[in-house]
């Protein structure tokens, strides 16, 4: 019982083995619940908040509306509840977040570690944004240290002071990078992006492995001049590789399955433009992933 106590909780949507896109080598990857951000291009949308979500798929919905009044005998709502997974005659719900115990995951997390470290690969921790998590994810950084490669994947937004004490418990950070110019982040992404940079620099100067990541996103992070502006920034802080995130087109499909509307203002239709002149002319090589 006073090893209970000594655990942190910490709420996690899913559990990614064997990926190949997280960082170095193969990796298991852990995606916690929970974002400060609000991206209109957002791939996990279930992972905004840190709420308990549940996912509905319409295909093959008989429109009975079981799930809705096992929902209403349990909240009083017709809102889709845990009720409403075993009342679904197709089984069409699922629940989406998990608490756990730090220790627990990190166990789950070392299940194949001889494999991860055969490949100089290890775990990753994503989201949503781990760092909303502050406590629960230092713990299990601090759990799995000597035992296996950790990685975060991170939007850079967070309080620096905590940000610095993240740094100092991980051994690589995959940054995503989205739009250079202030209040263009905060149109698109609803914050303003003065602590992601400073959070970026410190990462830079730390002695950590730093992967800085861009999303191609049409007519928003995609555009001549907001890849000029960040490559002429990275080449100015010794920056020589990016790598580019690829534009999923069934987003929408996310959408759906969680009640929502999906009604981006850019043009998802265009087609992504690399801008290769740009990164060769301040010599940043990068990669599609």
């Amino acid at each position: 019982m006073e090893m209970l106590k000594n655990m942190s909780t910490g709420r996690i949507f899913s559990i990614e083995e064997f990926s190949l896109f997280d960082g170095d080598g193969i990796r298991t990857t852990a995606f916690l619940k929970g974002c400060p951000l609000r991206c209109e291009w957002c791939h996990s949308p279930e992972s905004q908040f840190f709420d308990i979500c549940y996912l509905k798929s319409p295909n093959g919905c008989l429109h009975c509306n079981a799930c809705l009044e096992a929902a209403f005998k349990k909240s009083g709502k017709r809102e889709i509840n845990e009720n409403s997974i075993d009342a679904c005659p197709r089984r069409l719900i699922r629940k989406c977040g998990e608490d756990i115990s730090h220790a627990d995951l990190c166990e789950r997390l070392l299940l194949n570690k001889d494999i991860l470290n055969a490949t100089s690969g290890g775990v990753t921790f994503s989201g949503g944004e781990p760092t909303m998590q502050k406590a629960f994810l230092l713990d299990c950084l601090k759990y799995l240290e000597g035992k296996i490669d950790r990685a975060i994947q991170t939007c850079g937004y967070c309080d620096p002071n905590e940000f610095t004490e993240i740094l100092k418990n991980c051994d690589q950070i995959l940054f995503d990078l989205k739009i250079f110019d202030r209040d263009r982040h905060f149109r698109y992404t609803g914050v303003y992006n003065d602590s992601i940079k400073t959070n970026f620099i410190n990462a830079l100067n730390s002695s950590k492995r730093i992967t800085p990541r861009m999303p191609l996103i049409p007519t928003v992070t995609d555009t001549e001049e907001n890849v000029e502006s960040f490559c002429k920034w990275l080449s100015s802080l010794g920056v020589k590789y990016v790598e580019l995130l690829r534009y999923n087109k069934f987003t929408k499909s996310k959408y759906t399955l969680l009640g929502k509307k999906w009604a981006p203002s850019f043009d998802e239709k265009i087609e992504s433009q690399i801008r290769d002149e740009i990164y060769r002319k301040y010599n940043i090589k990068y990669k599609v992933v």
